[in-house]
């Protein structure tokens, strides 16, 4: 599998990144035995960049991730992982996580972008990750979190652990174009993880972060929209946005879908390929819950797409 090296850093992503919330327990229960299956597929498919975060199910994504790699050599893939939700505990715990993740609410998530917020959210992650480094570490959502200046003071805590060598590569994970535009003109940050703002529903959503890079690299991830282009046509009660897709989305997700079948692809392919046309991109992470999943995500991302299908995206300035 084709990887690209981010910038100077010596890190280097394969085109197709594992996400990791749906081991989490996103929405529902992964088993065990699925999130073992899903990781053993990436690995064996040539998947070597594997993206988590303590928010994804108050940490059970990253032990996870942590356990399913630690019989591969750490010098043959990646991990990012984010700082930003501090994991505390909950006294007394809850029955269940009040967010997104099925997982018993024995931890709390406290925005914390300090120094020694990081740092701490930094060694617990080690542990749970079973890991000596963690390759990308970026600030996750510091623009909802309500904290003044979070985004700031997050990166200079995360530009001071790399320049210890303590990391290889930082930067931010956000669903926001303007945050990351932000970040990118302020701070000496090496990449972005952009979620859902640079999609063939959105195609110009992610200008200004382009513009701001400056040569700086970009992740895409939330390619399919939470849903609306993840078949080949929007299924009933699809998502955009992680809110259900109003009528005028539907129709035009249903336009793509017309011109891809038209050009032989299916509506996954294209919103997979979308953004790796662009050079700033170097990867794709998509969320994989099982070894189904993965080889389903791996199809998608070899298929070879003809140019026509781009002409005619472009003559209908739909991208």
């Amino acid at each position: 599998m084709l990887s690209s090296e981010i910038g100077s850093t010596g890190v280097s992503l394969t085109q197709l990144g594992f996400g990791g919330a749906s081991l989490g327990n996103l929405y529902r229960v992964t088993s065990q035995e699925d999130a073992d299956s899903a990781l053993d597929q990436a690995w064996a498919s040539g998947i070597r960049y594997f993206d988590t975060a303590p928010h994804y199910g108050l940490g059970l994504s990253e032990r996870r991730i942590g356990t399913g790699l630690a019989s591969r050599p750490r010098s043959e893939y990646v991990i990012s992982t984010k700082v930003g939700r501090l994991l505390i505990p909950q006294v007394p715990p809850t029955e269940l996580d009040p967010e997104m993740f099925v997982v018993p609410g024995d931890w709390r998530r406290e925005w914390d972008f300090s120094r020694d917020g990081v740092l701490r959210s930094v060694e617990s992650s080690l542990v749970r990750l079973r890991t000596d480094r963690i390759d990308i570490l970026l600030l996750h959502d510091p623009d909802v979190s309500g904290i003044e200046k979070a985004a700031e003071t997050g990166a200079a805590a995360l530009i001071e652990l790399r320049d210890q060598g303590v990391v290889g590569a930082v930067g931010i994970g956000s669903n926001s174009s303007e945050a990351v535009a932000e970040l990118f003109s302020r701070a000496d940050i090496d990449l972005a993880m952009l979620a859902g703002r640079y999609t063939l529903m959105e195609p110009r959503g992610a200008d200004a972060v382009f513009e701001a890079a400056r040569g700086r690299a970009i992740v895409s991830a939330g390619v399919f929209n939470s849903g609306l282009l993840a078949n080949d046509r929007p299924c009933p009660g699809a998502t955009y946005n992680y809110e259900p897709a109003n009528p005028q989305l539907i129709r035009e997700a249903n336009v793509l879908a017309d011109i891809c079948e038209r050009h032989g692809v299916t509506l996954p392919q294209a919103a997979l390929a979308f953004p790796l046309r662009n050079p700033a991109v170097c990867s794709v992470v998509l969320g994989m819950r099982n070894a189904q999943q993965v080889a389903h995500n791996v199809k998608l991302a070899e298929a070879a797409l003809p140019r026509s299908l781009w002409s005619a995206l472009e003559d209908r300035d739909l991208i």
